[in-house]
């Protein structure tokens, strides 16, 4: 899949000046229309270190709403994490409806770092494709939109960027030891991220794999696809709103659904009733409140004298 990808590719200055803003713009429109629609959106970035997944999330979070959106870190399982299926700790942090998660580095972890690095055997490797499958089916099913993106760069590009990144005292922070045992490693990386890759590509979960080579072409690619995906699913759900059972739009629908089928059964079961000579029951009467009992008199103090009434003298 990723020997097709155009590397070359690029943008100039003055298009993606024209190009990103409006793009910046839609998707935060679109982000209010999702969470009206109640659609949550989860957005999975991927690819070999130093392609410019933390960059591009930066720019994509720009102009969105951080009370809607938030974005998960990769870091190590917890110790509680690390005692529990390992796509436990992920789905903790799936986005409520109308809401936008976006993950650098994912569940996809246990395909590629724990396979590479922490010696994850391959029967356990295909269980784990077996397994997202399923986890991402379930999301798509419940209405959420799943965009994964996979940002592929060649070695050499590769090895360019970590070493800016190391030369700059402000970004070296960036590159670890592991990184450059991954660019030794980058023919075994790209061969793992193939099969996993192909083994997760489902209608209902694409990958959209983005040429990395240059920031512009990249970030455009990353809009257009999250907008197309996002404008997607909003056409769905506000073509049968009644998808997800839960949402406000649905919930009112099935109510009014509910209402009338129960008014059609009770008359089908009269009319049976009467063809039938059976003796129908009325409907009881309302209820009347019962009175308020009226309050007693209080008897008079011994030795008080009544009171004078108002417009009468002695």
């Amino acid at each position: 899949m990723l020997e097709t990808l155009n590397l070359k590719k690029a943008v100039d200055k003055v298009t993606y000046k024209r190009t990103f803003g409006p793009l910046q713009e839609r998707l935060r429109n679109l982000q209010y229309e999702l969470q009206r629609a109640e659609i949550a959106t989860v957005v999975v970035f991927e690819g070999v270190d130093g392609a410019g997944k933390g960059t591009t999330i930066s720019r994509l979070v720009q102009r969105l709403d951080p009370r809607l959106c938030r974005v998960i870190p990769s870091t190590a399982p917890t110790k509680e994490e690390a005692g529990r299926h390992f796509l436990w700790r992920y789905e903790m942090k799936i986005p409520g409806d109308g809401n936008m998660t976006i993950f650098d580095r994912s569940w996809y972890g246990r395909t590629l770092v724990e396979r590479l690095d922490g010696g994850v055997s391959d029967e356990l490797v295909r269980r784990a494709f077996t397994e997202i499958r399923d986890f991402e089916r379930w999301l798509a099913d419940d209405g959420q939109v799943i965009v994964k993106f996979w940002l592929h760069i060649s070695k050499k590009m590769q090895k360019k960027r970590l070493e800016k990144l190391e030369a700059d005292s402000f970004t070296a922070w960036k590159v670890s030891p592991e990184d450059w045992k991954h660019h030794k490693d980058y023919e075994k990386w790209i061969n793992a991220a193939e099969a996993m890759l192909t083994a997760t590509d489902t209608p209902y979960a694409p990958w959209a794999l983005i040429a990395a080579g240059d920031k512009h072409s990249c970030r455009i690619e990353v809009f257009k696809t999250l907008i197309q995906r996002m404008e997607e699913a909003l056409a769905r759900r506000l073509s049968d709103p009644r998808a997800v059972s839960r949402t406000t739009v649905a919930g009112a629908q099935l109510k009014a659904t509910r209402d009338k089928a129960a008014v059609e059964l009770s008359s089908r079961a009269r009319a049976e009733a009467a063809a039938a000579g059976l003796p129908l029951e009325e409907a009881p009467a309302p209820l009347r409140k019962p009175r308020k009992a009226a309050a007693p008199k209080t008897a008079a103090k011994k030795g008080s004298k009544p009171k004078a009434k108002a417009g009468k003298g002695r």
